[in-house]
């Protein structure tokens, strides 16, 4: 099996620290806002990661965490008039909520930032002992970069280029500009704790080195985030978290891409900001999974207008075969065990599951085919696509159950609308098409040409 390591930028065959034994750690989100797309991506990214090398037959702990106390969520405090701890808790039951109801599994250890507070300010502790970092005369607390001779490995920046994308903060209180707070000195309304240095709060970077002595000790196998985090956040981790311990510290770096809508960046300037909470009122979370899984992970994912109901529609044509399948041969429990084989040498690619859904298509084709000629072997390939691509969190639903959700019928209005577009096309009047298709939208319906005709799905 090959991960593939940022750290090196080639893919290296897995093999544990310890024997049999898997510690990852993914970085979570910081609470100051809803779970959208990103968050839910990378969370459904990291579960895969997990239930996989548990197939493998390693014992698997993984750690994600809470980031409960930053810049943003105290602004948020202030904005709503809310106590910092008591919105981020709020924010958090709301997280947990919709990523449960998108059926993505809790890890084996929630971590929060205010929880670590011992660990947090005996790391930076000994990281001034050891030289690694210094007062800044103002209650701040810096991580000298200089210290660290190996700063930049990750990320494979020069020194011209660190400062790029890095906040400057209380720059006359630093010794380089590169260097980065561990604690801050609380400001006043702000939330705060007793430390040495006097009442602060950690600087974010500290947080994540610190959960991960706290869950692991010095050393893990894995760890993860999107690809955003490698500079400066990782990097920092990395300094830090060896300064201290003199080891590697995690042995393979792995990160996901980013999401854009419609080819533009997802932000809320922009406001193309999508909801984990939004999308799962209108699609279910098997869609959301095929979608989302049907890219490799490491690439950046591009959701168009179609991706969902195009995913939501391929899986009606799936759920509605082994349904078929599941009717026409009752009795049948085996099972094709070379389906199992090639998903697996997927996923040994580094968790390729763009291969692995990939060949869904031909499998249920051959399934269409078996069905057709009265040969049970369909039944034996649908029930070993349910069993192996439950991995995926796919086929997990009772195929009724999941049908029933297209049943609603189509108001006559829809139709005609769908029928004139029809028209139009058939005129090559496409500017008419176009206004008939938004329409349709606006109406809560998206229309898919076919061969036939079109298909109407429910937005």
């Amino acid at each position: 099996m090959k991960i593939y390591n940022s750290l090196t930028g080639r893919k290296e065959e897995f093999v544990p620290i310890e024997a049999g034994k898997v510690k990852m750690y993914a970085c979570g989100i910081t609470v100051s806002g809803e779970a959208h797309i990103g968050h839910g991506f990378q969370a459904l990214v990291y579960d895969v990661f997990r239930k996989y090398l548990e197939k493998k037959g390693y014992e698997v702990t993984y750690a994600r965490n809470y980031t409960d106390v930053d810049d943003k969520i105290i602004a948020k405090s202030h904005e709503t008039g809310i106590p910092a701890d008591k919105y981020a808790a709020m924010m958090i039951e709301k997280i947990d909520d919709v990523m449960r109801r998108a059926k993505i599994d809790d890890p084996t250890l929630w971590l929060k930032a205010t929880e670590q507070m011992p660990v947090i300010i005996s790391f930076i502790s000994k990281l001034i002992e050891g030289g690694h970092a210094y007062e800044g005369g103002n209650g701040d607390v810096y991580f000298d970069v200089d210290s660290y001779p190996a700063y930049g490995h990750l990320s494979g920046r020069s020194k011209e280029d660190m400062l790029d994308g890095v906040r400057v903060e209380n720059d006359e209180a630093k010794r380089s500009p590169y260097d980065f707070a561990l604690w801050k000195a609380a400001k006043e309304g702000e939330i705060s704790w007793d430390s040495p240095w006097g009442k602060g709060r950690p600087g974010w970077h500290i947080e994540c080195s610190a959960m991960n002595m706290a869950a692991f000790g010095e050393q893990i196998d894995i760890h993860g985030g999107g690809r955003d985090l490698i500079f400066p956040h990782h990097e920092n981790e990395i300094a830090q978290t060896e300064s201290l311990t003199g080891k590697t510290f995690a042995k393979y770096w792995t990160h996901n891409g980013l999401i854009k809508v419609n080819g533009q960046k997802m932000s809320k300037s922009l406001g193309n900001v999508l909801l984990m909470d939004d999308l799962l009122k209108t699609y279910s979370d098997e869609a959301l999974k095929f979608a989302l899984l049907s890219s490799n992970y490491r690439g950046d994912l591009n959701i168009t207008d179609n991706l969902f109901s195009d995913a939501e529609g391929h899986l009606k044509r799936f759920y509605t075969l082994i349904s078929q399948i599941e009717q026409a041969f009752p009795e049948e429990k085996g099972k094709e065990g070379e389906i199992d084989a090639a998903f697996d040498r997927a996923m040994d690619d580094d968790f390729n599951t763009a291969l692995a859904l990939s060949d869904l298509f031909g499998l249920f084709k051959e399934a269409a085919k078996c069905l057709a000629e009265g040969d049970a072997r369909a039944r034996r390939i649908t029930n070993q696509i349910r069993e192996t691509y439950s991995l995926l969190g796919l086929f997990q639903t009772d195929p009724e159950t999941y049908l029933a959700r297209f049943e609603e019928e189509v108001p006559a209005e829809v139709i005609a609308i769908a029928e004139a577009r029809k028209a139009a096309r058939a005129e090559r009047n496409w500017a008419k098409s176009d206004e008939l298709r938004e329409q349709l939208k606006s109406l809560g319906y998206s229309v898919k040409d076919t061969k036939e005709g079109y298909t109407l799905t429910k937005l």
